[in-house]
């Protein structure tokens, strides 16, 4: 392999590495020149390297992810960083074979005896920008799309994430020359320089306010995007719910990561009456599942002090609105570490109730009817994600079909995410377009219509001039006579 080593990599956002970034990219577009169409057995091999990858350098993501962020639960990482994208680079390569057939389309009538078909081509070098909450599934996941569709990629990492984005280097660097699949790092600048590359294709984490900035930069190049920007999902609690087991099941999407994912239930939805018996039941959960708090290894940190700053504003405004606060732990505000907060009277008006919380925070609204808490769903902007506890099948349908959201969890939260074989993305604010699964390496390909005339096929019949007998027998049967 020709990877450059990580000490010769310049860092954040300097000019040199914005060079580094153009040299790169003229690399990889020269190499898929060469190479536009890499057969399955060389996909295959790519999958193969980068799940080796993963299972051994686990322990490294581990430290690294946990030196990033102060404290990051060792067990959360390997669950979502490590076992994640492996599950997602098997199940591609299990349907590799069957995504990169040519898929037969029919032709019309008039056409008969013709052939059309589409081959799934591949775009080219996908540029990829991840963030700091997940910084490999999130940048792993779209390069197994790419890599499945035959695509070259560049990485840009989060400047939040300085540790992992040096081990990334040296991991990628290990299984892959840097003209298939390159890292780099940096901050505004380099951000900026990155989003202006004419990639082919480009995928996006982050914010919709990012996410506006990066598509009009793409739109110079008329590069497609694809964008994973998260939103407020709410978690439904029907009235014939087990209040009891909703609250622990939302309470670990709230602590999972200290709530800091693009998946987290942002807000609840109770019935009118229930607010503070859920409150007290999210209390004992939360508690169950973090005994303790500060100095707990299994809890994770507020990524940065800047984020934890603004997360105890969110609060404070709450409470001087009149908000109720039920801390469910021994620390709330104090340090990184964030004890989960459950917030009750709440109304729509509250700052917390009018961004993505991204946070150990969890307000709670109560609601009269499902007609009630739909309309509220509907009023805010589609979130990326939606969960339902406790409805029967009717309502469950009303549910799926009267609410927009990028993916839905019934009576729990978050798991299809986890389900590689269904696309992940969101819809209007939370996002566009998708990948994982079939649908992410549709994403990634370009889908070329193809026919094929037969050579005796009289399509000089349709030619000039006009008029003939089996032209006007045509106009005749698809037009009719008219008026």
């Amino acid at each position: 392999m020709n990877a450059v080593p990580v000490s010769m990599i310049p860092h954040a956002g300097d000019a040199a590495e914005i060079q580094r970034m153009q040299w790169v990219f003229d690399r990889q577009r020269t190499a898929f020149e060469a190479a536009p169409f890499p057969e399955l057995a060389a996909r295959r091999a790519k999958l193969r390297r980068l799940i080796d990858m993963l299972r051994r350098h686990q322990n490294d993501i581990v430290a690294a992810v946990n030196a990033d962020f102060g404290v990051r639960a060792g067990a959360e990482t390997k669950l979502v960083e490590v076992m994640g994208p492996i599950l997602e680079a098997r199940h591609a390569l299990s349907h590799m074979r069957q995504w990169m057939k040519p898929r037969r389309r029919s032709t019309e009538l008039l056409f008969l005896t013709n052939s059309a078909w589409i081959e799934y081509q591949p775009k080219g070098v996908v540029g990829i920008i991840g963030t700091w909450n997940f910084p490999l599934y999130l940048t792993l996941g779209p390069l197994i799309a790419a890599l499945a569709a035959g695509n070259r990629a560049m990485i840009k990492t989060s400047e939040f994430s300085p540790r992992t984005t040096a081990l990334l280097r040296t991991m990628l660097g290990e299984c892959f020359a840097e003209d298939e699949v390159a890292v780099v790092g940096g901050a505004i600048d380099a951000a900026q320089a990155f989003n202006a590359l004419p990639f082919n294709h480009l995928v996006f984490t982050g914010s919709p306010r990012i996410g506006r900035e990066v598509m009009r930069a793409a739109a110079a190049n008329l590069t497609p995007v694809t964008l994973e920007l998260g939103g407020k999902s709410p978690a439904i609690v029907g009235p014939d719910a087990d209040l009891r087991d909703a609250a622990l099941r939302i309470a670990h999407g709230k602590a999972f990561n200290a709530g800091q994912i693009c998946v987290a239930p942002d807000y609840a939805l109770v019935p009118r009456g229930k607010s503070a018996e859920f409150a007290a039941a999210v209390r004992d959960a939360f508690g169950k599942l973090y005994p303790r708090i500060r100095g707990n290894a299994e809890y994770t940190s507020i990524v940065t002090e800047r984020h934890a700053a603004r997360l105890r504003q969110l609060l404070d405004d709450a409470r001087s609105r009149g908000a109720t606060l039920l801390t469910c732990g021994d620390v709330v505000g104090a340090g990184r570490q964030m004890a989960l907060t459950v917030v009750t009277g709440v109304d729509e008006h509250m700052q917390l109730m009018q961004e993505e919380i991204f946070g150990p925070i969890l307000p709670v609204l109560e609601y009269d009817s499902l007609d009630d808490a739909l309309a509220l769903v509907r009023r805010g902007e589609r979130p990326l994600s939606l969960y339902a506890f406790g409805l029967g099948r009717g309502d469950q349908q009303r549910v799926l079909r009267e609410t927009h959201a990028g993916g839905v969890t019934l009576n729990d939260w978050g798991w299809h995410v986890f389900q590689h074989d269904l696309p992940f993305g969101g819809s209007g604010n939370s996002g566009m377009g998708t990948y994982h699964a079939e649908e992410g390496f549709r994403e990634l390909s370009h889908a070329k219509s193809v026919f094929k005339r037969r050579r005796w096929f009289p399509v000089g019949l349709f030619y000039p001039p006009y008029g003939n007998w089996v032209q006007r027998l045509s106009m005749r049967f698809y037009l009719g006579k008219g008026d």
